[in-house]
């Protein structure tokens, strides 16, 4: 896509770094599972580092002011934006935090809650229920394992979120340096 053709899907305001950093985020976040449009919001704050209104916001990306309000309320219930008030502007102003290491734990924990926990919650009543003795045993193995990696995978994540993030860069450096000695093991038999 050309740098003009580019600049009519965004304003004219941002850089050409910056669009193309708001085009592809809005991007993976369709990927994701998140609508396009929410995940170019976060990404225009973010870029930006300071707060916006709703109607700069669309001017900027050029969308819908309606496509950005329902945009930003969503934004608003996964908690990575927050509405600000400047003086002298009666307006609603959202800004997000400008520390990666915190927006990864608001995203990581929130989904955890809408998609990890009612799963695990879901197999811990399946595991109870006194109906899982009908089932095939490979069956019940089956949702057994499921539910020890899902909770063992709950703690672990658990307990990376509230490390520091200096210390949970060095966990991941470790951590990759040990499948490197562990895949060069592997690959000397």
């Amino acid at each position: 896509m050309t740098n003009q053709a580019q600049a009519s899907q965004t304003g004219d305001s941002l850089t050409p770094i910056s669009r193309r950093f708001v085009l592809h985020w809005g991007e993976m976040g369709s990927r994701w599972g998140v609508n396009r449009t929410v995940a170019q919001i976060h990404a225009l704050l973010f870029l930006s580092g300071r707060p916006m209104h709703a109607e700069e916001i669309a001017e900027i990306l050029v969308v819908a002011r309606s496509n950005v309000s329902t945009s930003l309320k969503e934004l608003l219930s996964w908690g990575l934006v927050r509405v600000v008030h400047l003086l002298g502007d009666r307006r609603d102003h959202y800004e997000t935090s400008r520390d990666v290491w915190e927006l990864f734990r608001i995203v990581v924990s929130s989904r955890k809650a809408r998609e990890f926990d009612p799963t695990v919650a879901m197999l811990k009543d399946c595991v109870a229920d006194a109906e899982l003795a009908a089932e095939d045993k490979a069956v019940q193995a089956r949702i057994k394992e499921t539910l020890a990696l899902m909770t063992a995978l709950s703690s672990w994540g658990e307990e990376m979120l509230r490390m520091e993030p200096a210390t949970l860069m060095k966990v991941m450096k470790l951590g990759s340096r040990i499948q490197k000695l562990l895949r060069d093991g592997e690959a000397k038999r």
